[in-house]
């Protein structure tokens, strides 16, 4: 089992609170906070790529599909 380091913890936190967010705007049916959501996912996981942190498996398949088809340029 790896340890995660406390960047890597709290950014695993707010993806996972994000990524239920935006589960729950989808599902709400408000396309604002669906695109806010999917905005914020793609930023958390950009800064994980940039910071090394590998986030395979931390994001559902289809919750990044959304993500990445309501931000399309991000």
């Amino acid at each position: 089992m790896t340890t995660l380091s406390g960047f890597e913890a709290t950014l695993r936190d707010q993806i996972t609170a994000t990524q239920a967010a935006l589960v729950a705007a989808q599902q709400g049916n408000l396309p604002r906070q669906v695109y806010r959501h999917s905005a914020r996912l793609l930023d958390l996981l950009d800064r994980a790529a940039r910071g090394g942190v590998d986030t395979t498996g931390w994001v559902r398949e289809d919750v990044l599909a959304v993500a990445s088809a309501t931000c399309p340029d991000a």
